[in-house]
């Protein structure tokens, strides 16, 4: 099997999603960008519960399907276009955690700027305006929330989240991370008002960066 073990590692981190109830069986997906541009995907219509590495397709850079036994998913436009966007990018994780999700579909933002470590995982998520699943205009959408360097995550409308990384560590870590900070904004709405950092807090964060 061609990328096994990468295979193996995008499976892992889905069923990793699945466990930690940040999707269902049949929602989200990712994808891992490897060395030589090869696109590496979830496949279709397969209980994220048991993914395993068989089931993770393999694209061609330019987005052709070299496993011919798998269907990929949906979403596979809108992953190609965050690459093409996105040279630092090397790994995308969607999903639809229930907090997070839920701000997709409300006029409130996540707060990232509550605990310092949210603000350097994540930045001041995107918000992308709401397009049709698995459509050319979701992918042209996302494309272009993803074309500006300082985008790390990013919420669709009525959708779920998306997450970018130039790790499959890093993505997944920010999907965690943004879900924990939507459910303390939840909270934070329902305590009557918490205290952020600052802004000049948010730029010394921000500059960790460089």
């Amino acid at each position: 099997m061609i990328y096994q073990q990468e295979r193996a590692d995008v499976a892992a981190y889905m069923r990793r999603l699945y466990e930690r109830h940040l999707t269902t069986c049949s929602g989200g997906n990712i994808s891992l960008r490897t060395g030589d541009g090869h696109i590496l995907i979830t496949a279709s219509s397969i209980d994220k519960a048991s993914l395993q590495a068989e089931h993770i397709a393999v694209l061609s850079p330019e987005g052709e399907n070299l496993t011919g036994e798998l269907r990929t998913s949906i979403e596979t436009g809108m992953h190609l276009a965050v690459y093409r966007e996105r040279t630092d990018v090397k790994a995308v994780i969607h999903a639809h955690p229930v907090h997070g999700s839920l701000f997709t579909a409300s006029e409130h933002r996540i707060r990232t700027d509550l605990l310092a470590e949210s603000r350097y995982m994540l930045g001041e998520p995107a918000f992308a305006p709401y397009a049709l699943m698995g459509t050319e205009d979701l992918a042209l959408i996302m494309g272009e929330t993803f074309r500006d360097s300082a985008v790390l995550s990013a919420l669709m409308e009525n959708h779920g989240l998306i997450t970018v990384g130039d790790t499959l560590h890093l993505a997944y870590d920010r999907m965690e991370v943004l879900e924990a900070s939507a459910r303390m904004t939840w909270m934070g709405i329902l305590m009557g008002g918490v205290r952020g950092l600052t802004p000049e807090r948010c730029r010394e964060v921000d500059a960790l960066h460089g």
